[in-house]
């Protein structure tokens, strides 16, 4: 579908679309199955613009209506729903099946404070070379961290594989462990 097609069709470009519509008054009186000319002088008496609804339906369904009005309300809609967006933030913690657990340890500090933050985590364990044949050495330190995130997040992923590396997410808790 071109850039043209996804246009709303109004006013004189109606009738070269088809011949009869299903008009839909201003105020949402309904006008009958009429010709496309017709329902677009009665847009023109009563001054506002007909827009082609629903170009699908058979026959085609147009309203009568104030067409900048109407963009500027849904624009306002989007904007809106925009505002109420919410965005996650994810952040990655990577680690190795070989990590020092004073390594482990900062790295889980970190997890947590992005936790406290309300923020999502994703840990990944890097698989090299041989270790992709015994991938239950990536498991086993994502449990470990899992122990180690208890209080402060929810695992919402468990850990799974994901090419060359074990993955799991974990998401901020609902009520935090207090030190």
């Amino acid at each position: 579908m071109s850039n043209k097609d996804k246009r709303t069709q109004l006013n004189e470009q109606i009738p070269r679309f088809c011949e009869e519509v299903r008009c839909i008054g201003h105020d949402g009186n309904q006008h009958g199955i009429i010709s496309s000319r017709e329902a677009f002088s009665m847009a023109q008496d009563e001054g506002l613009d007909l827009v082609l609804i629903s170009p699908d339906a058979k026959p085609p369904v147009a309203k009568i209506m104030d067409f900048g009005k109407f963009k500027y309300e849904q624009e306002k809609k989007a904007k809106e729903a925009k505002k109420r967006q919410k965005v996650i933030d994810v952040k990655e913690i990577k680690l190795t099946a070989k990590i020092a657990q004073n390594d482990m340890n900062y790295k889980v500090k970190r997890a947590i404070e992005f936790l406290e933050q309300g923020k999502h985590v994703k840990f990944r364990v890097f698989l090299k070379g041989r270790e992709m044949a015994n991938p239950s050495v990536g498991f086993t330190v994502l449990e470990s961290v899992t122990q180690m995130v208890e209080g402060y997040a929810t695992i919402e992923k468990a850990p799974f594989m994901d090419g060359r590396f074990v993955s799991m997410y974990a998401v901020p808790a609902k009520e935090k462990k207090k030190n």
